[in-house]
Order: structure tokens, then sequence, then C-alpha cells
């Protein structure tokens, strides 16, 4: 935060170029329009059939690049071992579209092409729950001799701990000392593998984010909201209603929420001149979204949301394009955050950030640039460092004094964006929110609601 100096002009005279700097940043925000001009729809998805074909074809694509990342990590040879029930979490990420789990014992080998298995596929399965199973994969390692072999146990992070306790006990066992010894730990192969985007993704990424602003604006609206009848709870099951409605599912349970000023008693019932929160995200195609909006209800007379209310959702836009700016490749989580915080701090600023990698997880692997309990450091995954062709939540919260409400509120938002090698930047996936979602008055004989 700023610091005062009383006497010395040259601290002054820095103040005034931080509160230029800072007014021309919101200013550059604020001209800066990324909510979509055209309103959200629901677009057609895919049928069942198409949906496993469109997934295949993006599971082979990203194998392709694993002997690369082998390479890249110093691995010869990647083993993953599981069986139905107790799968590898990796496992989610390789399988094809129509295998629901493992079967029996399953056993992937990637090795790093030599040519002593230049006629063998890469990776070599095998689904078998008897002793020959071990036998055939001693063979195959005496045959190119890995002088390092990845094994997905790790006690920080779990996308690279997916190998079960038990399992590695049988592997340890079946595979012996020769091989045990070249054993390695290399988290961020697992990590990378699952974070890495490809370009066949952002087409229907792009299309269920549309999906979600559509259902948050009808949610958000007179369509779904009466006043005084409908509660928090409504919405929350309105939701997941639509999300069957359009055969696409989520990963965690929508929540709604109700702001109002500590003046007017606390309810789960939605009034006018409210202001309701969502955070809200679909799965499809095995692909996650995230997203936080804001919808106002209108009082009987009201066009519009109070001013105050529409400079926090400015304030937060803000904040948006400070981490979109900061958190560039190669850079730790944590240096983005602590970077974010010294922005915020010259802007005057007050908020707090918590932005995590999507894709395949909707809190996918990756560096984690704060969390809601973390707010300066977060340890280990913080410390990872943002990768390219990946996905992020961009989740903060602006705190603003409503002088409406004569109290302070934070203002929470969170969109999704995607690695652009075009702009070697981040680009909002389907947009932005800049402005609040409405729920008109549909009743002319309602009693009007004096503004506290």
């Amino acid at each position: 935060m700023w610091t005062s100096s009383l006497g010395h002009q040259s601290s002054n005279s820095m103040r005034v170029v931080q509160i230029v700097l800072a007014l021309g940043a919101v200013a550059q925000s604020v001209s800066a329009q990324f909510h979509p001009e055209q309103p959200a729809t629901y677009p057609k998805l895919p049928r069942l059939r198409e949906q496993a074909s469109i997934l295949d074809a993006w599971t082979a694509e990203r194998i392709k690049y694993i002997p690369n990342l082998m390479a890249k990590y110093g691995v010869d040879g990647w083993l993953m071992s599981q069986r139905e029930h107790a799968e590898d979490t990796v496992f989610w990420s390789l399988k094809p579209a129509t295998t629901f789990a493992a079967r029996r014992r399953t056993v992937y080998l990637f090795h790093n092409g030599s040519e002593l298995l230049s006629n063998q596929p890469n990776p070599l399965v095998w689904i078998d729950n008897t002793p020959g199973v071990w036998k055939e994969v001693r063979d195959i390692l005496k045959r190119y001799s890995p002088r390092t072999i990845a094994l997905n146990i790790d006690s920080d992070i779990a996308f690279a701990d997916g190998m079960h306790a038990g399992e590695l006990e049988r592997v340890s066992e079946q595979l012996g000392k020769r091989w045990m010894e070249r054993v390695v730990r290399r988290p961020m192969l697992a990590v990378e593998y699952m974070a890495r985007r490809i370009p066949g993704h952002i087409e229907y990424y792009r299309k269920i984010q549309e999906m979600a602003w559509a259902m948050i604006t009808e949610a958000f609206s007179e369509k779904t909201v009466t006043p005084g009848i409908t509660t928090s709870e409504d919405v929350e099951w309105w939701f997941r209603d639509q999300l069957q409605a359009f055969n696409v599912t989520t990963w965690f349970m929508p929540s709604v929420s109700i702001f109002r000023p500590s003046s007017r008693p606390p309810s789960r019932t939605i009034e006018e001149g409210d202001v309701l929160h969502t955070d809200f995200g679909i799965t499809f195609l095995g692909l996650n979204t995230d997203t936080q909006h804001l919808g106002y209800v209108l009082r009987q007379g009201e066009t519009d949301v109070p001013e105050g209310l529409k400079a926090g959702l400015r304030k937060s836009n803000r904040m948006q394009e400070i981490v979109r700016a900061k958190m560039q490749p190669g850079k730790t989580g944590n240096t983005v955050l602590q970077e974010c915080i010294e922005q915020m701090n010259a802007e005057g600023i007050e908020g707090q950030v918590y932005s995590h990698p999507i894709g395949d997880r909707g809190h996918a692997p990756g560096s984690l640039i704060g969390m809601t309990n973390l707010p300066y450091n977060v340890p280990v995954l913080g410390d990872l460092p943002i990768l390219p062709q990946t996905y992020y939540s961009v989740e903060l919260l602006a705190t603003h004094f409503v002088p409406e409400w004569n109290e302070s509120m934070n203002f929470m938002q969170e969109e999704d964006v995607y690695w652009s090698d075009e702009i070697q930047g981040w680009k909002w996936v389907w947009g932005r929110q800049e402005r609040f979602h409405l729920v008109r008055s549909t009743s002319s004989d309602r009693p009007s609601l004096r503004v506290q």
C-alpha cells in the first residue's frame, strides 16, 4: 500500500507518479472491452458416438508428445500400473473414450523410442491379471535397458502420485532390485502431460464456456427468479437440471449466494436490491469450465445497477488484467502472485488472487497463483512454473466500498483463459463479465423497497 512521508518532496512526487499510473491503468482496463457483444446462446454439441471419436483423436495426439516430455525430464521409461477401481491419476487422460475403468491389471510402459523397440507401439500396454504380465514387462526392459524409469510417486503433487501403495509393492516385488534401482520421480512429467492443451480443444472449450454464460444469464434473470419467492437453493438446482437437459455435467455443485447490506436481514430468499453471485462449471468432452459471475435484482423503478456496485465490478476487472499480464510462462505461481500484489498495492486496490490451472480437471495440474487460505505464498504448488499451451481460471476478488450500502463488498470473479501462440499471451475463452446480469421486475404491484 502507499505510505505517507510528509515533508519529503521526492516521496510526494513518487506518489503522484503512482496515482497517474494507476489512473492510466484503470482507464486502459475500462477501454478494453471483453464483455461479448452478442448474448451467449446454447450451442449444439455432438452426440455420444461423435464425442468418442473426438476424444480418441485428441488422446492420440496428446500421447504422441509424451516421448518429448520424457526427454525433457530425463526419463527413458514411464511405467504405470493400476487395477480396476484403483487407477493411476494419469490413466484418465490416457484411456480410450469407451473405457470406463482399468481392466484387470492395466500396465502402460512408455519408452524412449530406442531402435531396439522400433517395431513396438508406444506405449506398450498389458491388460492381464496373471503373473505372465510381469515376465513380459521384464523382458522388454532387458531388451532396451532404460537408464531411468519414472513411477508416479510424489508426496506433494497429487497428479504425480497416482500409483497406489499396494500396486507399488507389487511392482517392486516383480521388477526386482535391478530395475527398481533405476526408478526416478519426475512429477512434472505427469503434470505437464495432463496440463498441456492441444489446438483441437479450444473449439469445444469455447462452446461449453458460451453455454456456461448462457445458463448464468438465464439463471440471473426474471425467467428464473421471482423476487420474494425464489431462493438461492432453487437456482442452484435449476443449474443442475439445465446441465442434465443439455447432456453435460459438472465437477462441483453450483453455488448461488446473496449479497445485501448488513442493515437487511440475511435470507436465502432472493429480494429486490440483492446482488447475486454464482460459482458454476460445466464438464464435457473431458474439459471443465469454472465461472463466477454477479447479478443484480432491480428494484421497482430501477433501470440500472447502482453506480457503487458497477465501480466494484470494474475494480475486479482491473485485477483480472493485472493477473493476465503477470502470468507469463516460466515464472512460478508465487512470483506471479507477488507481482500482482505489488501492482495492486501501487494502484490502491484491495483484494485477493487465487487462480488455478483448468483442463482435464477443474482444479488441474500446474502452478497455483495463490489460494484463499494462502494469500501470499503457496508451498510446492506455487513454486511450479507457469506452462504455455495450458488453460487457467483467473479467480480473484476485489474489495470495494459501496456508497449506496455504506459498507464494503467483495466482488468475486472467475473467467477462463487459454494460451495463444499468436499473441504469446492469454486470451479470454468467451469473454469476461463487465456488466451485471439483471433480474428485471415483472410485477407492477409489488411494493418498492427503499435503497439502504
